[in-house]
């Protein structure tokens, strides 16, 4: 059965989310989160996508992202699942596939629905039990978002930015 087309809308934001396969860990050292941020960053430069929130969790990981052109989401994606699962299979004596399927992407269409992004991305280790508080988990956007850290991955959206003032 062929795969059902994405549908791109330009300038749209889109929440994207990739899980390992079988939800086994994607992440396990600080190099790991380092090296994934260091392909996202890279590949969000190159393929025109302005990120506006991420998360890495151990198992999937969270981008809040505008894209530039009809296949700035998908370029971006295959770039770092490229770079990562080789790096990963290498670093962890392993082969085969690291993610559980193809990224899912899902249009944020409301200004409304555009700030619950932000807040469910960057409150998702809070859920997941793993800190009590979001500035206590480091592999987030939540320090640039909402502490005002820098983070050279960041783009802020104009409707969070108009939100914040």
């Amino acid at each position: 059965m062929p795969r059902k087309p994405r549908i791109f809308l330009p300038n749209q934001p889109q929440h994207i989310v990739v899980r390992g396969h079988n939800r086994d860990p994607i992440l396990t050292r600080v190099d790991d989160f380092r090296f994934l941020y260091q392909c996202l960053y890279e590949a969000a430069a190159k393929h025109e996508l302005a990120v506006h929130a991420w998360v890495f969790m151990n198992n999937h990981l969270h981008i809040l992202a505008t894209p530039a052109g009809s296949k700035s989401i998908s370029s971006a994606m295959q770039s770092i699942g490229r770079r990562y699962v080789q790096y990963f299979n290498r670093a962890y004596h392993r082969s085969g596939a690291l993610w559980e399927g193809r990224y899912k992407a899902s249009p944020v269409d409301t200004e409304h629905y555009l700030l619950a992004c932000y807040r469910y991305i960057e409150l998702n280790p809070v859920r997941a039990n793993m800190v009590k508080q979001p500035e206590d988990y480091a592999y987030s956007s939540y320090h640039a978002n909402a502490l005002a850290k820098p983070d050279k991955l960041i783009t802020p959206h104009s409707v969070f930015n108009d939100f914040i003032k």
